[in-house]
C-alpha cells in the first residue's frame, strides 16, 4: 500500500515540531510505502537544509509557494481562455457570496465546480499563470465584486487589489501541478497536512479518480485546523480590506471543500502535551474559559445568555473569551457579542486573541480557569478542548459533531443551542470542586492515551487499511447531498 504525504512549510525541510511529527510518523509506519508531496514556503526553507527521507519514502514531490510565476506570461486564446473564464468566474463567485446566507450550500458547489474546472485547465496547459496574470482574470473578479449581493468589503476593490488577489490566487494554487493528469499513479491514499492549497493534489484526486483523503488538522494550532497554511493565502496587515476579504474567503472555501471530500479529519500535527500545573488559583477558581474562533456556529451568544444566569446564581464567576481565530474571526460578530456581554453581565466578561503581545497561551488560558466550556452548534473536531484536556481541566460541551467522541466521558456534555442546560452544567461543576478535580484528572488520561504521537503511529496505521476498504466498497449518497458532499468522519490520531 502506497500512501502520499502531503506537507506545507515543514516536513522535510525544516526541524520544527511539524516536520519531527511526520518525520515520527512516517518511521513508525516502517510497512507502509510512502511519497512526500511537499510546498515550500521561500526560497531560504527550499535551499535550506532537510531530513534525511527514511527508506519507506519511495519519492519526493516538491513545488513552491513563492517566487515569481513558472513559466511564460504570454495569454492564450481561444478556446482554453474562455474556458478559464468560466471556471475563474464560478470561484470568483463564491468567493464573494456573503458567508452564512441562504445560497451558501450553492456557492460551495460553485467553488467546487470552478476549482476542478481550473486544475483541468493546469494539467493540460503547466499551470494557471497565463491567465491569473492577465487582464481577463483582472475583469472576471471585478465582475464577481460588484455583483448584486457582493460583501460591502469586496465591493470596494479597485484594480491594485485585484491585481494582489490575483497573484497570491496564482501562487496558492501551484500545488495543483503536484498531481499527474491521469491522477497520482500507484498511491492507494492520499494524507494532507493540513486543508489549505497543500491539500489540493489529494482532493483532486478524491474528486477527479475516487482515490481516499485522509485530513490531519494541526491541533497544536488552535483556529487552524480549519485552513491552515495561512501565510500565502491570507493578505498581509498592510493590504486593504478586498485583498484581506477575498483571500481570507479563498482560504475558508478550500478549507471547507477539502473537509467534505475527506473520507475522514483527524486532529494532529502538534498536540499540545504540557506538564501537570497547578490547580487554578484562588481568584480564577471561579472562572469558565471558551476557546475558539469567533463565529455564529460556535453560539457565543447562546453562552452568554448562559453565563448571565451563571452569574445570577454565583456573582463571584467570570467568563474569560480567548479568540483563535486570527483573520478568519467574524469582526462582527465578535462586536456584537462583547455588547451583549457589556449588556447582560457588565465587568463580568474578558476577550482575549490568542497570539497578540501579553496574551495569554491557550494552554496558559485554561490552566487560570476552573472549567472549560465549548457551546458550538456545529462543531468538527474540537481542537481547543486537547489542549483543555491535557491541562486536566473538567469541560462542559455541547454535545454536537466530534466533541464526544475526544472527550469521552471527562466532560459534561448538553444538548446545542440550550443556554439553561449550559449553565446548569457549568454551575454543577463550579460549585462541585471534587467533581471538577475527576473530570480533570480523567480528561488529562484521556488526553494522554489517545492524542500522544506513539498512539497516534498505531492508529494511522490501522485506519489506513480501512479507508482502502472503504473506498472499494460502494457506499450510497445521503439523500438531498445531490453535490456528493458527505460529512467526513473524525478521529483522533496526533
Amino acid at each position: 500500500m502506497r500512501v502520499a504525504l502531503l506537507t506545507e512549510g515543514g516536513y522535510p525541510y525544516v526541524h520544527g515540531e511539524s516536520a519531527a511529527w511526520c518525520d515520527r510518523l512516517l518511521r513508525g509506519l516502517s510497512r507502509y510505502d510512502f511519497e512526500v508531496w511537499a510546498l515550500s514556503r521561500s526560497g531560504r526553507q527550499a535551499a535550506g537544509p532537510r531530513r534525511a527521507l527514511p527508506p519507506n519514502v519511495s519519492r519526493l514531490r516538491t513545488a513552491a509557494l513563492w517566487g515569481p510565476p513558472p513559466g511564460g506570461l504570454g495569454g492564450a486564446r481561444g478556446r482554453p481562455a474562455r474556458r478559464f473564464a468560466e471556471c475563474f468566474a464560478e470561484l470568483a463567485a463564491a468567493l464573494c457570496s456573503r458567508p452564512g446566507h441562504a445560497g451558501a450550500h450553492g456557492q460551495a458547489d460553485r467553488f467546487s465546480t470552478g476549482l476542478l474546472g481550473l486544475a483541468a485547465l493546469a494539467a493540460a496547459h503547466r499551470g494557471l499563470t497565463r491567465w491569473l496574470y492577465s487582464e481577463q482574470a483582472v475583469r472576471v473578479l471585478e465582475a464577481a465584486c460588484r455583483a448584486p449581493g457582493a460583501p460591502r468589503a469586496v465591493r470596494a476593490a479597485r484594480v491594485p487589489d485585484l491585481l494582489a488577489v490575483t497573484e497570491r490566487l496564482e501562487r496558492a494554487l501551484r500545488p495543483l501541478g503536484l498531481l499527474p493528469p491521469g491522477g497520482p499513479p500507484g498511491v492507494h491514499l492520499c494524507h494532507t497536512v493540513g486543508a489549505g492549497p497543500v491539500a489540493l493534489p489529494g482532493l483532486l484526486a478524491a474528486r477527479l479518480h475516487g482515490v481516499p483523503l485522509l485530513l490531519t488538522e494541526d491541533a497544536g494550532r488552535p483556529g487552524a485546523g480549519s485552513a491552515p497554511g495561512a501565510a500565502y493565502a491570507v493578505a498581509p496587515s498592510a493590504a486593504r480590506a478586498p485583498v484581506r476579504a477575498l483571500l481570507a474567503a479563498f482560504q475558508d472555501r478550500l478549507a471547507h471543500e477539502t473537509r467534505a471530500a475527506a473520507a475522514l479529519v483527524a486532529p494532529g500535527g502538534r498536540a499540545p502535551a504540557p506538564a501537570p500545573g497547578p490547580g487554578p488559583a484562588p481568584e480564577d477558581a471561579a472562572t469558565l474559559v471558551w476557546a475558539g474562533r469567533i463565529e455564529p456556529a460556535k453560539d457565543l451568544v447562546g453562552l452568554l445568555h448562559a453565563f448571565r444566569a451563571v452569574r445570577d446564581a454565583e456573582p463571584a464567576a467570570s467568563l474569560r473569551v480567548v479568540d483563535t481565530g486570527g483573520a478568519r474571526t467574524d469582526a462582527g460578530y465578535l462586536a456584537r457579542c462583547r455588547a451583549l456581554a457589556q449588556r447582560l453581565v457588565p465587568g463580568g466578561v474578558s476577550f482575549t486573541s490568542a497570539g497578540t503581545p501579553g496574551a495569554p497561551t491557550l494552554a496558559d488560558a485554561y490552566a487560570a480557569g476552573a472549567v472549560a466550556v465549548l457551546s458550538s452548534v456545529v462543531e468538527g473536531v474540537p481542537v481547543p478542548l486537547i489542549a483543555a484536556m491535557h491541562r486536566g481541566r473538567a469541560t462542559v460541551a455541547t454535545d454536537v459533531g466530534a466533541v464526544g467522541e475526544v472527550v469521552g466521558a471527562a466532560a459534561v456534555l448538553v444538548p446545542p443551542l440550550d443556554p439553561a442546560a449550559l449553565a446548569a452544567g457549568c454551575l454543577a461543576l463550579l460549585r462541585d470542586p471534587e467533581r471538577r478535580a475527576s473530570l480533570g484528572a480523567a480528561a488529562r488520561a484521556r488526553a494522554r492515551e489517545l492524542f500522544t504521537t506513539d498512539h497516534g503511529a498505531a492508529a494511522y496505521g490501522a485506519i489506513y487499511p480501512e479507508l482502502l476498504a472503504m473506498a472499494s466498497t460502494p457506499r450510497p449518497v445521503p439523500q438531498g447531498d445531490t453535490a456528493g458532499h458527505g460529512t467526513p468522519r473524525s478521529v483522533h490520531c496526533t
